[in-house]
């Protein structure tokens, strides 16, 4: 009995500190767009990313290639919000590359970084025709070795 009676004399007062995942750590806007730009370079119908003329000039100079190209972020707390610029290729129906983008990205970086992604707004820029040129002077290769072969 006089254990019991300890036990309800006393008071235990647990203070409950609630930390959220990103407690204290702050991720710069440019990690966040490096993320979204290797997500979006492995999607199939991306030619490219569309950056600015100053941008190209410094991937010019240094050499490296800026992977955090054509990608806006705008990160407010656990929030953010991205814009991706693109070159999409000759050919690909182009509301499945943004749709597949927007998927990627927010994957990407919500698991990566623990923020919440609320809009990955696909901007195409333009479409590379570079491959259809390409394409089509295969075909005319081959059509010219299928006439010499019947002269």
């Amino acid at each position: 009995m006089s254990e019991e009676n300890q036990n309800q004399g006393e008071v235990v007062e647990l203070e409950e500190e609630i930390k959220t995942e990103n407690d204290g750590i702050q991720i710069s806007n440019d990690v966040v767009a490096v993320i979204s730009g290797v997500a979006v370079s492995e999607v199939p119908g991306v030619a490219g990313m569309a950056g600015g003329f100053a941008g190209g000039i410094t991937e010019v100079l240094s050499g490296k290639k800026n992977l955090a190209k054509g990608i806006k972020v705008e990160v407010d707390g656990t929030k953010a919000k991205i814009d991706v610029n693109i070159i999409v290729e000759y050919g690909s129906r182009i509301p499945d590359v943004a749709f597949e983008i927007q998927n990627r990205v927010k994957k990407a970086v919500e698991n990566m970084t623990g923020l919440n992604v609320e809009e990955v707004n696909v901007h195409v820029q333009g479409v590379n025709t570079d491959s259809a040129k390409g394409e089509n002077k295969q075909e005319e290769v081959i059509e010219t070795e299928e006439t010499n072969e019947e002269e």
